[in-house]
Parts: structure tokens; sequence; C-alpha cells
């Protein structure tokens, strides 16, 4: 079995769990030997045994949970990649899981066809997440990381906006930049209908807020 792909899985349900190392052992390539039933018991098995290639790994497990298991199993399997198996597709799971170190997050009604799949691409260093997942995670990730816009300010107008923040009347950021007060004050009027508001208490708060300015 050398070289085929040695999988451990840790997963408390047992008739899913027997169901699920039965087919991994029939699939071309992989191998799933060993079987736990909660995070503790992998762990104390790990420095007495040849280190998996991947892990499966159940959110919900009796004592330590999944997410809290990920680190620990990391840190004596550090070349294994750790890929969640579970019911549960809510997003703090996922995030944590993700955060924590997680190579891949499938869901058990995933076939055994993809499960091995996501096996093989963990193997070789790839991050199989269901495709649902998938598209929540790019989701959270893009909510925690809006993207910068500038709403198409010029490199003069962000120079006045920046005086505005720090609160210059328009005569003295026109001093300042070395124009006159109607060409500021028309830079401004720029800024207000680019930025979308009407004053310039509106402009600053959206400015600072936005990072738009230094």
């Amino acid at each position: 079995m050398t070289d085929r792909i040695q999988v451990w899985l840790i997963e408390d349900h047992k008739t899913y769990g027997e169901r699920l190392a039965r087919a991994l052992n029939r699939l071309d390539g992989i191998a799933c030997p060993r079987r736990f039933t909660a995070c503790e018991d992998a762990l104390d098995a790990l420095p007495e045994n040849d280190v998996p290639q991947v892990l499966l790994l159940d959110v919900e497990l009796p004592g330590m949970n999944g997410i809290e298991g990920i680190a620990r199993l990391r840190q004596l399997a550090p070349r294994a990649a750790v890929v969640i198996l579970t019911v549960f597709e809510d997003d703090d799971k996922i995030f944590r899981a993700i955060c924590a170190g997680a190579a891949g997050y499938l869901l058990k009604t995933s076939s055994t066809e993809d499960i091995g799949a996501a096996i093989r691409s963990a193997a070789s260093g790839g991050s199989p997440i269901n495709p649902t997942i998938a598209r929540r995670v790019l989701d959270m990730f893009s909510k925690a990381n809006p993207p910068q816009k500038d709403y198409g300010l010029t490199a003069r107008e962000k120079e006045i906006l920046q005086l505005l923040v720090q609160d210059h009347s328009t005569k003295e950021a026109a001093a300042q930049l070395h124009i006159s007060y109607h060409t500021a004050d028309g830079y401004i009027r720029d800024i207000y209908e680019k930025l979308q508001v009407n004053t310039r208490s509106g402009a600053v708060a959206k400015a600072v807020k936005e990072g738009l300015v230094g």
C-alpha cells in the first residue's frame, strides 16, 4: 500500500465512518488504514506511526472538536493535509477551519468519488473545497476585504480632498496648491459629484471612512 495515498479518518459516527473507510479503500491509489472517533486518539497515534498524507476530519467530535484539532494535528504532522468533512456549512465554522489551517472543506453529502478526488488534490498540494462552500468563502473574504474604490478621483482632486480633511478652507487649499479660488472651487464641486455627496462634511466623512486619502 506504500504507493497509495495514506488517509486517516477522524469521524465519530460509527456507521458512516466504517462505510466511508471501506469505500475509500476501494478507490484507486487511496488507502484508509486508520479510523479514529476522537482527535485525541489520532494525536496519540501520530508519533508512533507513519504520518498519513491526508487527514479527513469531522468538525463535531467528542472532546476536542475538529477545528481545535486542526492546529494540533498540523503541529505533529506538518506535511499532512487536513481536510474537513462535515455536515456543517455555516460561515463561522468554514471561516474558523480555513483560518486554523484546513487544506480543504467538504460536505458529507459529497460522493465517494468526489471525496477521493479531493484527497488526491490535497495530497498533491491542492485546496479541495465543495463548490457551494467555495462561493461562500469568496463572499466572506470579499466582505472582509472590500475592493478599494477611488471614485475616479484625479491626483489633483485627491490633493484637494486631503486638504479638506485637514480642515483647510477653499481659499487656503487654493493658496497651498498655487491655483485660483475658482479653480479650487471647481475641483471641490467635481469631488462632491464623484463621491455623491452634497457637503464638505459629507466629502470629508467619506474620505476618512473609506481611506481615500493618506
